[in-house]
Formats: structure tokens, sequence, C-alpha cells
């Protein structure tokens, strides 16, 4: 049996650390362990804004909204002309709803003055694509007298546009911007097969409106071209027209943007 030999009391002592063994944390440890892991949450979100804002650097912009006024003619106590069977106000609402469909496919923002048998006076109109900021009304009218689509543009003589301009002649300073939508949409209904006329008269609700506007009114198709007349309520008349004046303001978008770019 060995014994331990006895310890020299003036020898320095000396003692090993276990494995797996770690001294406890002083306050101060914890402090800086706390730091670091507020300052690595900091730096991660840092990078994810980098990469965000790179992301969104590379996208092209947004284009901003176009939007489309469809004024569907009458309502209410106004039914407007006899067309057979149905008032006026029944298919520019229909012929609206059509239209607004077509649009809205093809992405345009589309306001409409009504949406059910509802009247509403000129003013109240003009106020609906003023307040919108449309690029493009369109209001919607219908008649048995003449063949194809009429279309007419304000009567007023045009004018430099201005900061304030009259209520009851603001479209004034739009004519000029709407006889060029009527171009567009003269070719787009010519080459769809549709017989159309352009004129000019005064017009209550556009003449104060602050947009390119236009008064579309859809007849029969009583050409000579026609196959056979096409009457108001043919489907395939209707969706030729609607077709056409949709493609006319795809067209519209286009250039109007093209002119905006800097």
């Amino acid at each position: 049996m060995m014994r331990p030999e006895p310890l020299d009391p003036g020898a320095e002592l000396s003692f090993t650390r276990p494995a797996g063994f770690l001294p406890p944390r002083t306050a101060p440890d914890k402090v800086q362990e706390n730091c670091n892991r507020k300052l690595i949450r900091v730096i991660c979100a840092l990078f994810a804004v980098a990469v965000c804002n790179a992301a969104f650097a590379q996208s092209p912009p947004t284009p901003p909204r176009f939007v489309v006024v469809i004024d569907a003619a009458h309502g209410g106590d106004d039914s407007g002309a006899h067309l057979g069977d149905e008032p006026e106000k029944a298919f520019t609402l229909a012929f609206g709803v059509r239209l607004r469909s077509l649009l809205a496919a093809r992405g345009f923002a589309v306001v409409t003055t009504r949406d059910s048998d509802a009247g509403v006076d000129p003013d109240r109109r003009a106020d609906i694509a003023d307040r919108a900021n449309s690029q493009a009304c369109l209001s919607l009218h219908a008649a048995t007298s003449g063949s194809g689509v009429h279309l007419f543009v304000s009567s007023l003589s045009p004018v430099q546009g201005t900061r304030f301009l009259p209520w009851k002649t603001a479209q004034a300073a739009w004519v000029m911007r709407s006889l060029s939508l009527a171009g567009l949409v003269n070719s787009a209904l010519s080459h769809a097969d549709v017989p159309v006329s352009l004129g000019r008269t005064a017009l209550p609700a556009i003449d104060s409106m602050t947009c390119p506007a236009l008064a579309i009114e859809i007849a029969p198709d009583r050409s000579s071209d026609a196959q056979k007349p096409a009457s108001l309520d043919d489907p395939d008349y209707q969706a030729r027209v609607a077709d056409a004046l949709a493609a006319a303001l795809v067209e519209w978008r286009s250039e109007t943007r093209e002119e905006h770019q800097p």
C-alpha cells in the first residue's frame, strides 16, 4: 500500500481544470453576448433591405393607371330614343358593360357614370369624368337612323389650356386631343368594316369635361358592303363595334404614354 507524500508547506499549489468544465459567465460576458446578437440582427436586416432595393432597381417602373370613363347616356326617367323592343337607355347601359369588360381585360382602369337605370344629369357626368383624372371618355348613344357608328366631337373652338377653365366650356382646351382620339376610333371601326362618320356638335356633358372625349352613337349597319343589314340587337355586330373601340383605346394608351416619356 502506497502512502501519499506529505505536502511541502512552501510549495506552490496548481490545479488542472477537468475536461468540459467552463467557468460561470460573469455579467459583462452576458452583456457582450446580447450586444453581439443585436448587431447580427441589424446586419441581417440591412442586408435584406439592400437585396430588396437592388431587385426594385432592376425591375421596370410600373406605368401609371390609364383611366377610361364610360358614360352610358340617358337613364332613369330619360329613356332616350325608342329602339324597337328596348329604349336607348337600356342599350347604352348593356353595351357599356360589354365594353367595360373588354377594357378591364386589357389593363384599363374603367370608371362608369352609371351602373343601373338611374338618371344622371350632364354636370354630374362631367364631374365624374373630371374627378377620375381620365385619359379618355366615351359617351355612348344609340339611334335607329343612319348606318354604322357616328362619332361626335365638341363644337367648341380650341383654346390654350389654363389652370382655371370655365365649367361650361372646359372641353375647349381638350378639343384637339379629342379630335386625335376620334381619328384613332375612326380607323379602328373602318378596319372592322363598320361604317363610320365624324361630326362636331354641342355636347352638354362633354363640353364640361377636362379630358379627350367623344360621343359615340351606334346605329344599325345598313351599308351596301354588308352581306346583310345588322340590327342593333345583333350580338355579332355589337361585338365588332366593342372590339374596335377597345383596339382604338389600346392604341391611344400607347401613343399617350410615348408622348409623356422623357
